[in-house]
């Protein structure tokens, strides 16, 4: 079996540089960088910015800063600095300034998700919307044609049927606003049949009535759908499932957390896939990147947030008719 139109999209990370070279085309976005106290962290800000796509504030203890940035001869002198003297701190402090208006991205460095996410979430302070959060990995996987969004492998870890709405029409949102289209969503089980046996299968029938409803709105749905007719067209014909999404998805909604996160990491350690990460649901775009994650991986994190950041600003802009 094969993916649709591999050839197309066999350049590697080509997906990346398209929405990177997009990216340079808006105004740099001024993002609040929470605690980029190693070098991969500090080095995606600083190239981010030196690519013209952001422009980092960033929060965290200087003095390790500074040193980071003089033993990988990084210039972080010319950003501000928010001193800080520790992760729990610079979190804390990230989500105050987002609040003051003084960014509208906030990327997460070098602490643990748990550590900006208590802060992001907090009750009184954070910056929740009405919106459930989640997350979503935006994969260039060399071997697929299309921009993969997988969703949600990192926050909600066994989401019920009203997070699922509020979770796909988060990625719907993003793959709208950062101009790729109308989404084909699959949503994904381990088989296409809906079954008492699998409660994941009635749910994602229900998901789809929802769309069909108008309670999900911008994405063309379908599920439930197993893997490997979600993304290869022959499979689906062997199944003899005809639709709009089955062979062809562009977003992959997951039934929990360890299912998200097991997929993708499998694409990236066995199809050399890049997995950025965005956080989406509250005020501001979320730069969610693991400790792991290339430089090229954070610098795709920043150019789909700023996208969207801009997307939002216009949409705002726009005066009411």
């Amino acid at each position: 079996m094969t993916s649709p139109d591999v050839s197309a999209g066999a350049v590697p990370h080509a997906k990346y540089e398209r929405l990177i070279a997009r990216a340079r085309q808006v105004k740099a976005v001024t993002t609040i960088v929470a605690h980029p106290c190693d070098e991969t962290s500090l080095r995606g800000a600083v190239e981010a910015a030196d690519a013209g796509i952001i422009v980092p504030m960033l929060v965290g203890p200087v003095a390790k800063i500074a040193a980071v940035s003089k033993q990988h001869k990084l210039d972080a002198s010319r950003f501000e600095i928010v001193d800080v003297p520790h992760s729990d701190a610079a979190a804390n402090k990230a989500v105050e300034l987002i609040h003051q208006g003084k960014g509208e991205l906030l990327m997460k460095g070098s602490l643990h998700t748990d550590e900006l996410m208590r802060a992001v979430t907090a009750s009184s302070t954070g910056l929740r919307t009405a919106r459930r959060i989640s997350h979503v990995f935006v994969m260039d996987v060399p071997t697929y044609a299309e921009t993969l969004f997988i969703t949600d492998a990192a926050i909600n870890i066994f989401p019920d049927l009203d997070v699922k709405r509020d979770i796909i029409q988060n990625a719907i949102d993003l793959f709208t606003q950062v101009g790729l289209g109308t989404p084909r969503v699959a949503i994904l089980s381990a088989v296409e049949t809906v079954t008492t046996k699998i409660p994941s299968t009635i749910e994602a029938a229900a998901l789809c009535k929802m769309a069909d409803r108008g309670q999900i709105t911008g994405g063309l749905l379908d599920g439930p759908l197993a893997f490997d007719n979600a993304i290869d067209p022959e499979a689906a014909r062997i199944k003899g499932i005809r639709s709009e999404v089955a062979g062809r998805a562009q977003i992959l909604v997951v039934p929990d957390l360890e299912a998200g996160n097991m997929l993708a990491k499998n694409l990236t350690f066995l199809a050399n896939a890049d997995a950025a990460g965005i956080v989406l649901g509250a005020r501001v775009p979320i730069i969610l990147t693991s400790r792991a994650d290339s430089v090229r991986a954070r610098m795709a994190s920043c150019a789909v947030a700023v996208l969207y950041a801009d997307a939002r600003r216009r949409t705002v802009a726009v005066p009411a008719a």
